[in-house]
């Protein structure tokens, strides 16, 4: 299932780095995390659990650079199945 526009707008965002940030989207509970620039790079989507953990789907953002700078060329979210435990 590919991201929605308004998620993908809050993916887009520089955050602080090497950070994860749990919030609420559309229903959901969402948790993310950050590279060392500040870039989201992994997703956790569905429900929350009592210990923090999320039951749902898990991406991971892949990202390609210009050639000798850290701007982003290109990127897109795989999604790379179910977490359930």
């Amino acid at each position: 299932m590919p991201l929605s526009p308004k998620l993908q707008q809050i993916l887009d965002k520089t955050y602080e780095p090497a950070q994860r940030f749990d919030k609420q989207y559309s229903g959901k509970d969402i948790t993310y995390m950050t590279n060392e620039y500040g870039e989201p790079v992994t997703l956790f989507i569905g429900r929350r659990r009592d210990d923090g953990s999320i039951a749902g789907e898990r991406y991971v953002r892949r990202i390609v650079r210009k050639p000798g700078s850290h701007d982003i060329l290109k990127s897109h979210w795989e999604n790379k199945g179910k977490v359930s435990r």
